[in-house]
């Protein structure tokens, strides 16, 4: 029954997506321009002890895609709450997990989607990287944006308004997108900088995903990332799924 449920509010929701093709198309424009207008400044720099400059900004990218896109998903939340439909979906026996797991999918396949985009633009750019590698870049931004979108889920349900959801949101991801080396990496940083950035969980799957695009995968850089990832979006599942029962959602 979880997965029934499960891909009936998921289907509900990628419809929704499906018919605002407009929207689904501008989620990506912010990380475009970052790739047509800065990327090529990064061009023959010195940026890692391997690989292009392509491949240090890209992966940074489509984490940014993540990080800023499921961060906000709890608008529709926020919505949905004002126009009674949390309301009427409580009354239905589709389970309240399915309720989570449902958007945050829908989430994913919409920001995988956008990142397929984001990296044809790059190839055209001048990217080179593995097959496997991109793909893997892929997972993990899946998986960030189930986490992040579950957590996000969960706040819209606590503070209500669209006044309270935004800025705190803001205060969230701006320093952990600054902390967690996405558009440079930290290691270019001061030594205190560098530290501190290690207490951001993103901070590890960037460096994963950076090994990948150079063909490293057998790397303790992976190897957290992995970790933090899989640990990340089994937290934040579970919250968001408490959440959503309590709220009676």
């Amino acid at each position: 029954m979880l997965l029934h449920d499960t891909g009936l509010i998921y289907g509900r929701y990628l419809r929704q997506s499906l018919r605002s093709r407009f929207a689904l198309l501008f989620g990506v424009l912010m990380p475009l321009l970052y790739l047509l207008f800065f990327g090529p400044l990064l061009t023959g720099l010195p940026l890692a002890s391997r690989g292009t400059g392509w491949q240090v900004l890209v992966p940074g990218l489509l984490l940014q895609l993540g990080l800023f896109g499921a961060a906000f998903a709890g608008f529709t939340v926020i919505m949905e709450n004002g126009q009674g439909v949390l309301e009427r979906m409580r009354v239905t026996p589709v389970s309240r997990l399915a309720l989570l797991l449902g958007r945050v999918l829908r989430d994913a396949t919409v920001f995988v989607f956008q990142a397929v985009l984001l990296v044809l633009a790059a190839v055209v750019m001048g990217l080179r990287a593995p097959l496997a590698g991109i793909l893997i870049g892929f997972a993990f931004v899946a998986l960030l944006t189930v986490s992040l979108g579950s957590l996000s889920y969960a706040l819209a349900l606590k503070v209500r308004t669209p006044q309270e959801f935004g800025p705190l949101v803001n205060a969230l991801t701006m320093p952990s997108m600054l902390l967690s080396g996405l558009m440079l990496p930290m290691t270019l940083a001061p030594t205190w900088l560098d530290v501190l950035s290690h207490f951001v969980p993103f901070r590890y799957l960037v460096d994963a995903v950076r090994d990948a695009y150079v063909g490293s995968y057998a790397t303790h850089h992976m190897a957290y990332g992995v970790l933090v990832a899989l640990g990340f979006a089994l937290f934040a599942v579970t919250v968001g799924t408490r959440v959503f029962r309590t709220a009676g959602a």
